[in-house]
């Protein structure tokens, strides 16, 4: 899997290859994103989430906290992720 920004990720995996659009949102500080976005990468595979799933939702936790300024203020909980997600 790769990050590939606001164009998303690309995940190649064995039998999946697949490019996971990013989210639009209006980026204010990108400190942090990557981290956040493996934090949450990693909850959603330790849930047993299907690979693209998790992909997702550590993508949609990464847009929000580069609405944000500041690297650990900027990671979002749980619950904003969800509601982000049921937004888009």
């Amino acid at each position: 899997m790769r990050s590939l920004g606001s164009k998303g990720a690309y995940v190649s995996a064995p039998g999946c290859r697949s490019l996971v659009p990013g989210f639009k949102v209006k980026a204010v500080d990108t400190t942090g994103a990557g981290d956040v976005f493996n934090g949450a990468l990693a909850v959603a595979l330790s849930e047993d989430r299907p690979l693209l799933e998790s992909v997702r939702f550590a993508s949609a936790a990464a847009a929000i906290s580069v609405t944000r300024m500041g690297a650990q203020p900027s990671a979002p909980r749980r619950k904003e992720i969800d509601q982000f997600l049921r937004q888009v």
